[in-house]
């Protein structure tokens, strides 16, 4: 099996790599390496979000699993068929995906949850290769703009073509590239995003396969 994700002890970013370095002391037990992605290689449908929170996937292992966001994101994947089972918030659970897979832009934790733009940079070239590892890909979900910044940046696209709005769809070449708001804590309680609003990206999710 292919494999798209950095080493465990990536030195590409040395700031990323020092908030790591550091967060193994200070959480022993935590998982506290590049976080990789979860779900089938033969997943019609890709994912993607920001980066690992520290209290989420950089304590679970796994994308999303552990904060607010992540609730957020298996609930309406469960509730779309998108996946089956129960979702535990620390991922003792028997959560499995049906044809999607999530990934972030950036696969460590950042300080503050606020990745630099080099750092964004330098993991899009394991986004490259997730991508392009993906044979049956046909519909990417960006979770916010620097998710979508991404994917523009792997296929080469202009930002001033190709702009991010909530519910947006574009087409690149066979692929359906779909916007939403990231599902994190700030913009659910905003009212930024709402639950039924992010629902909405994944219910006729089907009608594009």
């Amino acid at each position: 099996m292919k494999s798209s994700e950095p080493d465990k002890n990536c030195k590409l970013c040395e700031r990323l790599y020092s908030f790591r370095k550091n967060n193994r002391i200070r959480f022993p037990d935590w998982f506290n390496k590049p976080v990789p992605s979860f779900g089938s290689q033969e997943s019609n449908i890709l994912i993607v979000g920001l980066a690992p929170g520290l209290q989420g996937a950089n304590k679970t292992g796994r994308p999303f699993t552990g904060d607010y966001a992540g609730k957020i994101l298996y609930e309406t994947l469960l509730k779309n068929n998108l996946a089956s089972g129960f979702f535990d918030e620390e991922g003792k659970d028997n959560l499995k995906l049906h044809n999607c897979r999530i990934t972030n832009a950036v696969k460590c934790v950042p300080p503050q949850n606020k990745p630099l733009g080099s750092e964004i940079n330098n993991c899009n070239n394991f986004l490259i290769k997730e991508i392009k590892m993906l044979k049956n890909l046909k519909i990417i979900i960006s979770l916010g703009r620097v998710a979508h910044l991404g994917i523009l940046k792997v296929f080469k696209l202009q930002n001033s073509k190709y702009t991010f709005a909530h519910g947006k769809i574009h087409k690149i070449d066979n692929i359906v590239l779909i916007n939403s708001y990231h599902c994190s804590k700030y913009n659910i309680f905003t009212k930024r995003l709402t639950v039924k609003n992010f629902n909405k990206v994944f219910k006729n999710i089907n009608s594009y396969l």
